[in-house]
């Protein structure tokens, strides 16, 4: 879009005559050499008309300055491998850097926070999950709505959890290991990449359906966990495939049971929860972009591009598999479609997280 503007230009008066000014927005000034109220105001419009153009030519430009994209967990975890690979992949279709800042604690409530409070100006976005988009509304006073100050921009993965142990536990599938604990009531210590965190609810929740006890022990992240675990110094878990399946295949843990009624392709031969036994374990973590409160749609729609041209590249779709993640199809990948997955989770699981008794202050 052009905006035509013209140039100020003054009239010397010669000696006697009356001096005749254009202001930028064509009017003539009378020979007072001031403007009457009424071309203040006319010529006020004028600005706000060329300062909305300015506004629109800038949009139109979109990015023109790095992008920072806030992940709100510990490097190595879950979060952190999808967030960069999604920036790396989306600067190619955006122009402009985008860089992963990584913002922890609080079960992701801190970071997630700091994207609330950012301008809507498409600057600053945030990778969102089960635990900060849907957990924590109901386990944490939030400064912020988890709905409403934020604007979806896409689902880019959704991943179910595994059931895992240390090697040395004397069970060889889900119902082995259930009998075990029963045998062992409150001895046995469940890690988890903190408290709140999918890990600790799905582990309460899987007590409760059971007729289980076991501690938890919140780490800070996965990593430290499953060092932990593999050192036995712990004696189960469960968490994202990303985080198990290195070590399944290493043989450095037991695993159980995948917490949905399909298989892993990543992983076939890992039974899941319905083949084991306990088909009311069915979990799923997700990852989702999102922008601040206010980000109007002429920004959402080159983020949304950008994500879905990602979740088309051949290497980013066999990296996300590896991880053990499902892609979601191509109408799943709209801010619609994300608004209406969020709200459905929160409906689903605000009652069970109830149900299990955690809060967190």
């Amino acid at each position: 879009m052009t905006a035509v503007v013209r140039t100020a230009k003054a009239v010397l008066p010669e000696r006697g005559k009356t001096a005749k000014v254009h202001d930028v927005s064509g009017f003539i000034w009378g020979d007072t050499m001031r403007p009457s109220r009424r071309h203040i105001l006319l010529g006020a419009t004028g600005s706000v008309i060329l300062s909305s153009v300015a506004r629109s030519a800038w949009a139109q430009i979109y990015p023109s300055r790095p992008i920072t994209m806030i992940v709100p967990f510990a490097p190595g975890g879950t979060a952190d491998p999808v967030g960069r690979l999604f920036a790396e992949r989306m600067r190619n279709s955006l122009g402009q850097p985008v860089i992963v800042e990584n913002v922890t604690g609080a079960n992701g409530s801190i970071g997630t926070a700091r994207v609330a409070k950012a301008a809507g100006d498409g600057y600053t976005i945030g990778i969102g999950f089960w635990n900060t988009h849907v957990a924590n509304a109901a386990l944490y006073k939030l400064q912020y709505d988890v709905v409403s100050d934020f604007v979806p921009i896409a689902l880019v993965a959704t991943y179910p959890l595994v059931v895992v142990a240390k090697k040395t536990i004397p069970a060889n599938n889900l119902n082995e290991l259930i009998a075990w604990l029963k045998a062992n009531p409150g001895k046995a210590a469940q890690g988890s990449p903190g408290a709140g965190s999918q890990g600790h609810l799905i582990g309460a929740y899987f007590q409760k359906m059971t007729g289980t006890s076991f501690q938890h022990v919140p780490y800070r992240g996965s990593v430290p966990a499953m060092q932990d675990l593999i050192a036995e110094h712990i004696d189960l878990m469960i968490d994202t495939p990303a985080v198990v399946l290195p070590h399944i295949r290493a043989g450095n843990i037991k695993a159980f049971a995948v917490t949905r009624a399909r298989r892993l392709d990543g992983a076939p031969g890992l039974p899941t929860v319905d083949e084991a036994g306990l088909p009311e374990l069915h979990a799923s973590n997700w990852s989702a972009f999102f922008a601040p409160k206010g980000t109007p749609k002429s920004i959402i729609a080159p983020l949304n591009a950008a994500v879905v041209e990602a979740l088309s590249d051949q290497t980013v779709r066999q990296k996300i598999i590896d991880f053990g993640f499902d892609i979601p199809s191509r109408d799943e990948q709209s801010p619609e479609a994300l608004e209406a997955f969020q709200k459905a989770e929160i409906a689903k699981w605000t009652p069970i997280i109830q149900g299990v008794g955690i809060k967190i202050e």
